[in-house]
């Protein structure tokens, strides 16, 4: 980095901080997202910070961008009592800034200032980031990359943050590890349960709910109580699906985001779907569709993937082919095309198998074992005993005398399939 550039001595002379940590994060090709999260802000402090001028500063949100980019800490006005000073940071300051970081949706990047911990003597948040940009990495591979595949290698890399957490000394730390190790846990949860190890997936989702209440992060506790939801709603238990999306917004209280507000609708409305409530459903998508509507700010972490009237279309499929629906899943097709034409196959194959039940509900055979014949590709190649499932339920749903070509076929590709 060309700490002695003219523009950057001049912006240093002149008291211009922010430029300072502009040139730096552009020359290190940092994005403000991404310098935002590692010093537990918002990207809009980030650019509030880089126009600033000649302040004044927050020196506590000075210091952690300098020191995450390495810069020299005369360069922003800093004496070295004054960085370390910053790295703590006030706690309360810390919480209310955690929980507003949006989380890095890119995999661990290339550049060596975001690879690494920012200190390994003594971590201001740098190593957690690492770790959650790593989970957030196998995250994005779970769409093009067996469960059986990854699996291995998220248990291995949640085992290293259980042993950082152990090690660690700081309150803080230990917070910052405990909130990385509740999302590995969940990622750990979401492939088991893909694999259809369903003991597996409750119990990882437990350890997930149980770490984000060690790390004092209300929307992450929510999110991983609503993600058990999601699953308790999917394996048909209704009622404990319903108890935990609503454990899920007591946590959050009245400080509920409209993503997570939007998105704890949606679950509820599968685990009515699950119960059979149809008019239930209907009521929760509404409520769905009119929240996410309100949603004009990046998601924050721990949504990794945006939840937008796509998802909820998605869902009011899901819900319909729950209910025996086909009205419903023909009028929301169209607006869950997104999920259709996204790179993660898995969800697609799920979709597909959803909108073929909506096909079979309306007496279409034909194009309802097209769609589950090309799902049911998707699930041998990804080895998902997930997707298997859901097409062997569609197949229980169809019981002809005499099946047609197509389901004999869907038969012979079924045939000794042991995912």
């Amino acid at each position: 980095m060309g700490w002695a550039s003219q523009a950057v001595r001049d912006a240093s002379r002149a008291g211009d901080y922010g430029r300072v940590v502009r040139v730096a994060r552009e020359a290190l090709r940092v994005s403000q997202r991404q310098l935002a999260e590692a010093c537990g802000t918002s990207q809009s402090a980030v650019s509030r910070l880089e126009t600033r001028g000649t302040g004044p500063y927050d020196m506590t949100q000075l210091g952690r961008a300098a020191d995450h980019l390495r810069i020299p800490r005369h360069m922003v006005g800093l004496a070295d009592h004054t960085a370390a000073d910053a790295a703590k940071g006030d706690g309360s300051v810390e919480r209310r800034n955690f929980l507003a970081g949006a989380m890095a949706v890119v995999a661990v990047p290339a550049t060596p200032t975001l690879a690494t911990p920012i200190s390994t003597a003594d971590d201001s948040g740098g190593q957690a980031v690492t770790l959650r940009w790593a989970t957030a990495a196998f995250r994005r591979m779970d769409g093009s990359t067996s469960s059986r595949q990854l699996v291995e290698p998220v248990l291995a890399h949640l085992r290293l943050i259980q042993e950082l957490a152990q090690g660690a000394v700081r309150r803080d730390q230990r917070a910052r590890l405990a909130a990385a190790g509740s999302e590995a846990a969940g990622l750990a949860a979401w492939l088991s349960w893909d694999m259809g190890d369903h003991g597996s997936a409750r119990t990882w989702y437990g350890a997930a709910v149980k770490a984000a209440r060690r790390a004092s992060h209300p929307l992450l506790a929510a999110y991983q109580l609503g993600s058990l939801a999601q699953f308790e709603a999917y394996t048909g238990n209704a009622a404990q699906s319903l108890a935990l999306a609503r454990q899920a917004r007591r946590v959050l209280g009245e400080e509920c985001p409209a993503v997570a507000d939007a998105w704890l609708s949606s679950v509820e409305a599968l685990a009515h779907a699950a119960a059979g409530d149809a008019a239930k459903v209907g009521s929760s998508l509404g409520d769905a569709a009119d929240k996410v509507r309100s949603v004009t700010a990046e998601a924050p972490w721990p949504w990794v993937f945006c939840f937008d009237g796509a998802k909820v279309a998605a869902f009011r499929v899901a819900c319909g082919a729950r209910l025996g629906r086909a009205d419903w899943i023909s009028a929301a097709q169209g607006d869950a095309g997104a999920v259709l034409t996204s790179g993660h196959e898995k969800q697609r194959a799920l979709l597909m198998l959803d909108l073929a039940s909506g096909h079979l509900a309306s007496g279409k055979v034909d194009g309802a074992f097209d769609l589950a014949v090309r799902a049911l590709e998707v699930g041998l190649r990804f080895k998902s005993g997930r997707i298997v499932e859901r097409a062997r339920s569609i197949r229980r749903a169809y019981s002809p005398a005499v099946p047609p070509k197509v389901v004999r076929e869907f038969d012979d590709r079924m045939y000794d399939v042991y995912v």
